[in-house]
């Protein structure tokens, strides 16, 4: 048999997205060992992850890990991702994607009373909640999904914003109150999506990964992130992008968003080339944004 060596973070949810696929790989006659890597957003865990500087501080270990030649593969949820792949490294592998949508745990939308309390570390899901219900008191919440799942049972927390994936993979599907219409709610790009990164000069790592890989959620991925390496540093505001494929035809929704959701921009493609579709989405909203009130953006 084969042996292929995969980093991953040590978190709970991390090691189980490693072991799903260290499964898929079994059947494929592909022995897979973990690789354990600690990460900066791993051990800051009083500091709100914007302030932490935002993607890549879940990945830049375990890409260096396999840079470094001490694993072969890197194992990310694809939302910790930054829009570009660091030079020595190639996106090898997008396996099938798991719902990508975001769900409230503790009440419903409705359910929560004027002034409620809801806890999430993300500026896009903040801004989100306040477009709809600008009463909300949004706290800041950080640690691993199990904490955060408890949270509604203690500090006066009313409701929690999670991954529906997150859940699935954890077996938690039944704590949840609400999943938030990716219409209204559109989720963070790579959300529901694994990216297993290998070193760009390792074609037989990459031939493996090949054997897991679903060209549809892959192409999905891809049009995301195009999407957002098109808006690049300049963009300060909560952005999110969805694509789902229908019937050979890939549909990319975007949104940018205020950061106390006062004013908002959204718009959808359709096309057959995710780069094209993610590059012209951001295109367009960014004409959107220069037309609009809506502060943050700067080129």
């Amino acid at each position: 048999m084969n042996v292929v060596r995969l980093a991953t973070r040590r978190s709970p949810l991390a090691l189980l997205q490693a072991r799903y696929v260290q499964d898929r790989l079994l059947a494929h006659d592909v022995v897979a060992e973990l690789v354990l890597v600690e990460t900066s957003g791993d051990i800051t865990l009083d500091v709100p992850l914007s302030s932490l500087g935002g993607q890549g501080i879940f990945t830049v270990e375990v890409q260096r890990a396999v840079l470094r030649g001490e694993a072969d593969v890197a194992v990310h949820s694809a939302k910790d991702l930054p829009s570009t792949t660091p030079e020595g490294l190639t996106l090898s592998c997008v396996p099938e994607r798991r719902d990508p949508v975001d769900v409230l745990v503790g009440r419903a939308l409705a359910g929560l009373g004027p002034g409620a309390t809801v806890a999430t570390g993300s500026p896009r899901r903040r801004a989100l909640l306040l477009e709809r219900r600008p009463d909300l008191h949004i706290v800041e919440l950080r640690g691993n999904m199990a904490t955060r799942l408890a949270a509604p049972e203690r500090d006066g927390i009313d409701a929690v914003v999670a991954a529906a994936a997150a859940l699935e993979r954890l077996g938690e599907t039944s704590r949840v109150d609400e999943r938030l219409d990716p219409a209204w709610f559109v989720p963070q790009v790579g959300q529901g999506s694994l990216a297993l990164e290998a070193r760009a000069d390792d074609t037989a790592t990459q031939a493996m990964l090949a054997l897991l890989n679903d060209l549809d959620a892959y192409e999905a991925l891809a049009a995301e992130r195009a999407f957002l390496r098109e808006l690049g540093a300049g963009c300060s505001v909560p952005a999110g992008a969805y694509a789902t494929w229908d019937t050979g035809v890939l549909s990319v929704s975007g949104l940018m968003i205020a950061d106390d959701g006062s004013s908002s921009v959204r718009h959808r493609v359709s096309g057959r080339d995710p780069e094209v579709l993610g590059r012209a989405l951001a295109c367009t909203l960014r004409d959107d944004l220069e037309g609009s009130s809506l502060p943050g953006w700067r080129h």
